[in-house]
């Protein structure tokens, strides 16, 4: 990470009275107590024992990210492949740019393998100069991917663009996906531009 950014600028922020529960392997899951309704009702949720795994048993990575978009109504989606050898590494060096004042919303696309993901969660900490401004976002716990869900996709809330002579200008960020067990799936530095239009 660079020296712009520090480790608390994107620790999560914790909910009040929740407790991580017991890992479980996804075949304990399906055993549990099938006369419990809210467990049945929850695995159900998670599509636990509904179609065929795709996990790919040469690839530990639990969670891996495809990509990070953004949605902008009346205009193409951009889409930051997270996939490619050097893809990660190369967003820093190439801003996109975001109109001033525009309303836009982030959505990312990724697979999860081998077992259960609970609390997926998305940190993201943006910096202009010495202000800084981070954002949070749940995602959600899912099952491994299977042949009829082969990705998932979680929009985030809706945002706006900052504007105006001071909002204009080149913006540095940091984002990491981070689960409830404190594991850090993803992390990368990329830069954005807001200018007075597209």
């Amino acid at each position: 990470m660079s020296a712009d950014h520090h480790e608390d600028d994107l620790a999560v922020e914790g909910t009040a009275g929740f407790k991580v529960g017991e890992k479980k392997t996804i075949d304990e899951y399906q055993k549990l107590d099938q006369n419990d309704e809210s467990l049945r009702k929850w695995k159900e949720s998670l599509g636990l024992g509904t179609g065929e795994d795709i996990s790919d048993s040469s690839d530990p990575r639990r969670v891996i990210i495809k990509s990070l978009g953004l949605e902008v109504e009346g205009r193409p989606d951009i889409i930051i492949d997270l996939t490619g050898p050097g893809a990660v590494e190369a967003l820093k060096e190439k801003p996109f740019t975001i109109k001033e004042g525009a309303n836009f919303r982030m959505k990312a696309t990724f697979k999860v393998q081998h077992q259960i993901l609970s609390g997926l969660k998305y940190v993201q900490n943006v910096k202009r100069g010495v202000i800084s401004n981070k954002m949070q976002e749940m995602i959600g716990s899912y099952s491994p991917n299977t042949k009829e869900k082969p990705i998932y996709e979680k929009k985030f809330e809706s945002e706006t663009a900052p504007s105006g002579m001071i909002g204009r200008g080149h913006y540095n960020a940091v984002s990491r996906f981070i689960d409830d067990d404190k594991h850090v799936h993803l992390q990368f530095e990329w830069s954005f531009d807001v200018k007075k239009d597209w």
